[in-house]
C-alpha cells in the first residue's frame, strides 16, 4: 500500500452508536470515521454527547453497554476497559486531568506502566531517563522528579499527553484539552497537537472552542442531541456554519438585544486594598474605585493576573487576600462585607469562576444546590421545608431551562452550561441587590451562552446591578453598557460601550503601574 493511500484509510469507525442512560438517550446512531494522520475535531453544545462517545470509545463504557460497532485498524474491536483500548493504542486524556499530585512528573507518567529491571523492582534511573525524553517531546523543560502539585496545569496537560506517548498512542482522544489553560497554554498546547501530526499520531479533538477548531482540525463532526449532523472537512469549515449545525438554528447575533434601563447607583467601592494571603507585602488590588447603578451591566476587562478575582473575592466576605481596606456602599449607604453570610445579608452575590470547586456541591441533587445560599428564606420553626425547597428549586429548572429529568439529579451530572445555569439560580434564589459574575460562560458552548447572556439581561431589566468579569474581550463589547479596564490591580480606565473596541481596552489593560 502505498503512503498515498496509507494516509487516506481510515484509522477508525464507528458505526451507528447507540448508548442509553436511564430515561436518556445519549447517543442515536453516531457515525464517525478518523483518517490516519489527521486531527479531527468533535464538537456540540455540552450535553451533546462528545464526551459519551469517546467513553464509549475507550471503553470507559466497555462493549456490551451500548449498540453498534467500533473499527480501529481494520479490525472489529470489542473493549471490556480503559487497559483493552490502551493495549490497541487508543489513549483518552480526559478534562479532569488523572495525575497524582503527591507524585513525581516521571512516577505519574509510568504508572501502571513501571520501567523494571532486575528482580522485577523498578529501575528508577531508567524511569527518570524515559521520562526525560518524552518531556522533551512534548517541550517540558521540567525536573521528571518533580512533584505535580508544584507544576501549573499547562505543564500538567502537557504530562497528561507525554504520559499518552509512553504507551506508543496511535490515536490520541482530547476532552476539551484547554478548557482550564490561559491563552499562551492553549497555543502551546495547539501547536503541540500539530507537531504529533507530523509524527503520525492521530488525534481527536473534543471543543466548542470554534478558534481552536479551525487552527488544528482537518475533519469536523457535529454532534447535537446525540445525532451525527455532519462532518465537514477544514476547507468548508466557518464559524457560521459548525454554529447552525451545533444549536439548530442561525445564530445572527452572538448576544440577545438589550436595552439599557439604568436608574441610580446601587453599588459604589471607594479605595478598596486587598494583599496577596501569603506575602502581605504584594499588594494584589491596589486602591479599586467603581460603581454600578441599577439595571447596569458593568464588565471588568484585564490580562491574566490583573487582579479581577481577587477584587471580587475581597469583596465578597473577604474570602481573598489579607490587609483588606476600603469602604463599600450599597444605595448610598455603608455596609460591611467581612464574611460571606455578611456579604450576602447586605445584597451581594458572587458567582465564582471554579464552579465545580467553589461554587457547587457536586455530589448533591440540584435542589440543595439551588437553595443553600439562603436556606433562611425555607425555614419553618428552624427546620427547612423540604416540599418547599423542591417547589422552588423545580420553579428554577424550568424558569433557567435546567436540562435534567428532576430537580433530585446530582449536579455533577450535569454539562457545564446547565452547571452554570444552577449556580446562577442559586444566587438568584439569594436575591440580590449586585450580581457579580467571574467568567460566567468560561466552558460552555455558544448556545448555552446566549442563554446565560439572556439571564443577565433579565437580571438587569429587573433593576440589579451587575458587573461581569470576563476574559473575552468580545463578550465584554457584546453585553455590557461600561466597561472598566484593570492593570496590576489597578483601574486604568473605564469606557461607555459606545467608546469600547478592543484596542482601546487592551491600551488601558496594558498599561504599567507608575515605578
Amino acid at each position: 500500500m502505498t503512503d498515498d493511500i496509507q494516509a487516506r484509510t481510515n484509522i477508525l469507525e464507528m458505526r451507528s452508536i447507540t448508548k442509553t442512560f436511564p430515561g436518556v438517550k445519549a447517543l442515536q446512531n453516531v457515525t464517525v470515521d478518523v483518517k490516519r494522520g489527521e486531527v479531527h475535531a468533535i464538537c456540540g453544545e455540552n450535553g451533546a454527547g462528545k464526551s459519551t462517545l469517546m467513553k464509549v470509545l475507550s471503553g470507559v463504557y466497555p462493549h456490551g453497554t451500548y449498540d453498534g460497532d467500533i473499527v480501529f485498524e481494520g479490525e472489529t474491536v470489542e473493549f471490556r476497559d480503559i487497559r483493552d483500548s490502551e493495549a490497541k493504542g487508543i489513549v483518552i486524556i480526559h478534562q479532569e486531568l488523572a495525575l497524582s499530585p503527591f507524585l513525581s512528573i516521571a512516577e505519574n507518567i509510568f504508572l501502571n506502566n513501571e520501567q523494571k529491571g532486575a528482580l522485577g523492582l523498578i529501575d528508577w534511573n531508567k524511569t527518570n531517563h524515559e521520562a526525560a525524553k518524552l518531556l522533551a517531546r512534548v517541550g517540558l523543560r521540567e525536573n521528571p522528579t518533580a512533584k505535580i502539585m508544584d507544576i501549573g496545569v499547562g505543564k500538567q496537560q502537557l504530562v497528561e499527553i507525554a504520559k499518552a506517548l509512553s504507551k506508543r498512542v496511535k490515536l490520541l482522544i482530547l476532552d476539551e484539552p484547554t478548557a482550564a489553560l490561559n491563552d499562551e497554554d492553549s497555543d502551546h498546547l495547539l501547536d503541540l497537537i500539530l507537531h504529533l501530526k507530523e509524527q503520525g499520531i492521530t488525534s481527536i479533538i473534543i471543543s466548542h472552542k470554534l478558534n481552536e477548531i479551525k487552527k488544528v482540525a482537518d475533519t469536523v463532526t457535529v454532534i447535537r442531541d446525540g445525532k451525527t449532523i455532519e462532518t465537514i472537512a477544514k476547507t468548508d469549515v466557518t464559524e457560521e456554519r459548525i454554529i447552525k449545525d451545533m444549536v439548530g438554528r442561525d445564530l445572527e447575533h452572538r448576544y440577545p438585544d438589550h436595552t439599557p434601563h439604568i436608574g441610580e447607583e446601587i453599588l459604589r467601592v471607594e479605595d478598596w486594598t486587598a494583599h496577596h494571603p501569603q506575602d502581605s507585602t504584594r499588594v494584589m488590588v491596589d486602591a479599586v474605585n467603581l460603581n454600578v447603578r441599577r439595571g447596569e451591566i458593568v464588565g471588568i476587562a484585564g490580562l491574566m493576573g490583573a487582579g479581577r478575582t481577587e477584587f471580587a473575592m475581597s469583596l465578597f466576605g473577604r474570602t481573598y487576600g489579607t490587609k483588606i481596606s476600603g469602604r463599600v456602599f450599597i444605595d448610598g449607604k455603608e455596609v460591611k462585607t467581612r464574611t460571606v453570610s455578611e456579604a450576602i445579608q447586605n445584597g451581594l452575590a458572587y458567582a465564582t469562576e471554579d464552579r465545580k470547586t467553589y461554587g457547587l456541591n457536586l455530589i448533591d441533587d440540584i435542589k440543595r444546590n439551588i437553595s443553600m445560599a439562603a436556606l433562611d428564606k425555607l425555614e419553618r420553626f428552624g427546620i427547612v421545608d423540604d416540599g418547599k425547597e423542591f417547589q422552588v428549586a423545580n420553579e428554577y429548572r424550568k424558569s433557567m431551562n435546567i436540562k435534567a429529568p428532576s430537580v433530585l439529579s446530582k449536579t455533577g451530572k450535569l454539562s457545564g452550561g446547565n452547571q452554570q445555569k444552577v449556580v446562577l439560580s442559586k444566587w438568584i434564589y439569594s436575591d440580590p441587590d449586585v450580581l457579580i459574575l467571574d467568567e460566567p460562560t468560561r466552558g460552555i458552548d455558544v448556545g448555552a451562552k446566549y442563554e446565560i447572556y439572556s439571564i443577565i439581561n433579565k437580571l438587569a431589566a429587573a433593576g440589579k446591578g451587575i458587573i461581569v468579569i470576563s476574559s473575552e474581550l468580545p463578550e465584554l463589547l457584546g453585553i455590557c453598557d461600561r466597561i472598566y479596564a484593570l492593570s496590576e490591580g489597578r483601574i486604568t480606565g473605564e469606557l461607555p460601550i459606545e467608546d469600547a473596541s478592543p484596542e482601546a481596552l487592551l491600551k488601558l489593560m496594558t498599561m504599567e503601574k507608575p515605578r
